[in-house]
């Protein structure tokens, strides 16, 4: 008689789970810290104009949007069909759109402040008087590096 025994053949060992809960509380919190949440609803409607040349904003931390447009059928009774200017989740005057250009800078690092850029998104609809108003108040708080945010497309398909 042996004192050893035979190996079995073809039998592979359990795999260990031990680490599958710290794995997975890993993943979550690496997801919560990258993940960027919605800043604000659209509350006004922003059917954007096509153009042909266009060019994509690479750092979004350096853009300041500003909605223009009619306001949603649920703000339409409260605000009427003109359409509006919304900063944040407000609605605003053309007045407001300095003060706010300010606050917003002024929640940037100290760094990005001279490099932002105010990005208009605007409904092909909207009146071209309010837009010119919006560039007043920007050039009012030198608020000068302004981009107008367009789908790509003809530019002869915006006309109706």
């Amino acid at each position: 008689m042996s004192k050893f025994a035979k190996k079995k053949s073809g039998d592979l060992p359990a795999v260990s789970t031990a680490s599958l809960p710290d794995i997975v509380f890993m993943l979550l919190f690496f997801f919560m810290t990258v993940t960027v949440m919605k800043d604000s609803s659209l509350k006004v409607e922003n059917v954007l104009p096509n153009a042909n040349e266009i060019k994509k904003l690479e750092k979004k931390d350096r853009v300041i949007t500003i909605y223009v447009g009619a306001p949603t059928r649920e703000y339409a009774k409260v605000y009427g069909t003109e359409p509006k200017i919304q900063l944040n989740d407000k609605f605003a005057n053309a007045s407001d759109v300095g003060d706010y250009i300010l606050m917003e800078r002024a929640k940037k690092p100290q760094e990005l402040q001279n490099v932002l850029t105010t990005s208009l998104k605007v409904d092909k609809n909207a009146n071209m008087g309010l837009i010119s108003d919006i560039k007043q108040e920007l050039r009012k708080v030198n608020a000068l590096k302004v981009n107008y945010t367009t789908y790509e497309g003809d530019a002869f398909n915006n006309v109706d």
